[in-house]
C-alpha cells in the first residue's frame, strides 16, 4: 500500500510541479551553472545502493592547491535558500517513483557509513529511506548523529501509514519554519566518524 502510495503521488507531483523544476533548472543554470543535477550514490533498502538526485546548491571551487572547499564555503546563497524550502530535495520525487525511496522513511546517508553502523544503527536500512523521516522532524541535522539514529530505528520498529501522515504535515511545519537545517560551522552535519559503542544491539 505505501508503494502504491509512493509511485501515484511522486507521478503527480512531478506533472503538477513540472513549471517549478523547470524555473529552478534555468535559475541553477545561470547562477551556478552545470551539472544542474547533484547525484551520489547511497544505501537504501537493505543497504542496495542507488544514486540519489538533487539540485545543485553548491559550487566547485578549490584552494590554491586544488583541494575542494568545505562544503560551507562552497554553499551558494542560491543553494542556502534552496535548502531553507527544501527545493533541492525536488529531483528526489524521480527516486520515489522508480522505488528507490519513498516519502517517509530514514534519509540515505553516505555509502562509507555502512561499515561505521553498530548494529542497532544499522536497523535504518531495514525500510526504505526517505525525502523525509522522524529523525527530520525531530531535530533534522540540529540534534547528534546518535539521537538521529535513534529516531530512525524507532520509526523502523513503529512505522505505520498514520505515522507517515503524521511525520509529512510535520515536515510541511518544518519546512515553513526552517528548523533544523544545519549545524553551526557545517552546511549541513559535521562528518559521522563512527559511535562509541560499536556492538549496541537493543
Amino acid at each position: 500500500m505505501k508503494r502504491v502510495f509512493d509511485f501515484l503521488i511522486s507521478l503527480l507531483m512531478l506533472f503538477l510541479l513540472s513549471p517549478l523544476i523547470v524555473l529552478i533548472i534555468i535559475i541553477i543554470k545561470g547562477r551556478i551553472g552545470s551539472p544542474i543535477i547533484f547525484k551520489q550514490p547511497r544505501p537504501g533498502l537493505n543497504g542496495s545502493v542507488f544514486y540519489v538526485y538533487k539540485f545543485r546548491t553548491m559550487t566547485d571551487e578549490r584552494d590554491a592547491s586544488g583541494v575542494l572547499l568545505s562544503d560551507a564555503e562552497r554553499l551558494t546563497s542560491l543553494g542556502k535558500l534552496m535548502r531553507k524550502l527544501s527545493l533541492d530535495e525536488l529531483p528526489q520525487l524521480w527516486n520515489v517513483l522508480k522505488g528507490d525511496m519513498s516519502f517517509v522513511g530514514p534519509r540515505p546517508l553516505l555509502v562509507e557509513y555502512l561499515p561505521l553502523y553498530n548494529e542497532r544503527q544499522a536497523k535504518r536500512h531495514n525500510v526504505r529511506p526517505g525525502i523525509t523521516g522522524w529523525a527530520q522532524v525531530n531535530g533534522r541535522n540540529a540534534i547528534s548523529w546518535e539521537q538521529k539514529f535513534e529516531l530512525d530505528v524507532w520509526y523502523v520498529a513503529n512505522q505505520s501509514i498514520w505515522l507517515d501522515l503524521k511525520i509529512l504535515l510535520l515536515t510541511i511545519k518544518k519546512v515553513f519554519k526552517s528548523e533544523g537545517i544545519s549545524q553551526s560551522g557545517h552546511a549541513t552535519m559535521p562528518i559521522f566518524k563512527g559511535s562509541v559503542e560499536k556492538n549496541v544491539s537493543k
